[in-house]
Parts: structure tokens; sequence; C-alpha cells
């Protein structure tokens, strides 16, 4: 089985309340950490590999990007997805061929551009050559940004997740939806939903985020800033 399959696979069947959890290293060394804590699969979170390579989140060139996706995926033997923001301006015939030559077997692909809301029918075109020029070669992660840079209406979110399930996209990621709002997303949206896991203690775990209806669970740049702060403690402590 090829590791796109065997990434495939891994969504399928899922009982409520076990989600797919899919950390998120930003460099070989964190992937390399996950991978031996047992996790079948990783994700890259753009913002968290941005700020391990010194830039503001969304500021990465696409170079660096890919070449980071490329470091990690080389580190590990499990599936890598990466997170490629809206991708960097590319054709989707490159955007493909730049992913598979990284080694990922997945991407993330946002349905926003500078804080705005793309229109979701141009946006689910876009998928959709994606989708072709990928065949079965990439898992396709549509993230859907209207509670990030929307009203916040779960009914448009629906709408803007089936066309791009129409399009071709494997699974849908309503970013920061709240998560009460996860049993109707579930119940309008089709095929596997990725849900965001916060590490400050106030949401659901990733297993009560799977027993409200999410298929995987992933956890943005959470993990690396966790990192940071833990670092930054290290840190002051060495000079106290």
């Amino acid at each position: 089985m090829s590791k796109v399959d065997e990434f495939r696979a891994l969504h399928r069947g899922r009982a409520p309340g076990d989600p797919l959890v899919l950390p998120g290293p930003w460099d070989a060394a964190s992937a390399r950490v996950f991978e031996a804590a047992g996790f079948p699969a990783l994700a890259t979170p753009s913002a968290g590999v941005a700020a391990s390579l010194g830039y503001a989140d969304g500021e990465t060139p696409a170079d660096e990007m890919f070449a980071a996706v490329a470091r990690i995926a080389r580190a590990v033997d499990v599936p890598v997805s990466a997170d490629v923001e809206g991708g960097y301006g590319l054709a989707p015939e490159e955007l493909v061929e730049r992913l598979l030559a990284a080694g990922a077997v997945g991407c993330n692909l946002e349905d926003s551009a500078g804080g705005a809301l793309k229109d979701p029918r141009e946006h689910a075109e876009f998928l959709a050559e994606v989708r072709g020029a990928a065949a079965d070669r990439l898992f396709v992660n549509a993230r859907v940004d209207v509670f990030v840079h929307g009203d916040g209406d779960p009914e448009r979110a629906i709408e803007r997740a089936a066309l791009y399930v129409a399009a071709g996209a494997d699974c849908v990621y309503p970013i920061l939806a709240p998560a009460d709002l996860l049993p109707l997303l579930r119940s309008g949206i089709q095929g596997p939903l990725n849900a965001l896991s916060r590490l400050d203690g106030e949401g659901p775990s990733p297993a009560a985020l799977g027993g409200l209806g999410a298929t995987r669970v992933t956890f943005g740049p959470g993990l690396q800033r966790r990192s940071a702060a833990a670092l930054r403690e290290i840190a002051a402590g060495l000079r106290a």
C-alpha cells in the first residue's frame, strides 16, 4: 500500500470518539518525536513552520515552505500532509508536482486570501483542477474559513463545503468552528470532517471532538507554540 493510500485509509471507518489525531510537526526533529510517540500520520501547520523559519504566519516564501515539508517528510516513515495555505499562487499542476516532490501525501488549501473569503465557486474550480492534476496521488483537505474571515454562519460553511466535496476534496476543515456546531456541520457535510483542537484547556479533547462528529483532529500551530513557551521557561531559568 502506498503512503497516500495508507493515509486515505486512516480516515475511513472511524468510530465516534476515535478520530484520527494528526500532530503538527514544524521541523524534522519534532516530526520524529511524534512518530516515535506512535502517531500513524502527521500534518504540518503553515504557521508553525513559518515560526520555525523566522517568518510571520502567511509570509513564508513558497520555496522555503516546500523545503521544510521535504525535510519533515524525509525524516519519518509515516505519511505527511502539508498545509500550503492558499497554494502560493501556483498553477494546480505545479502545486501538485511540488507537493509530491516534497514527499507529501496530502495538503490543506484554504478558501480565503488577505483576510477575506474567496468566491466559493472559483475556489471549487481551483480544487477541481488540483484534484485533476493529482488524481489519487494526494489527499486534499479543503479548509473552510467562514469562522475565521466570514460571518460564522454554519449553513454558509456547509454550502461552501458541499461545493468543495463536489470538486473532489477528500476532507473538509471548517477551522475554528465552535465545538457545539460540529454535530450540525457533521450532519450537513459529506465525507471526513477535520476539527481543530485547542491546547489551552478551554476546548474539548480530541476524543470529545470525535464524539461530536470530527473524523480527524489537528492542532494548527498550537504544538509549536506550546514548545516555544516551554523553551522560554527553560531559557529564563538559565538566567536565574
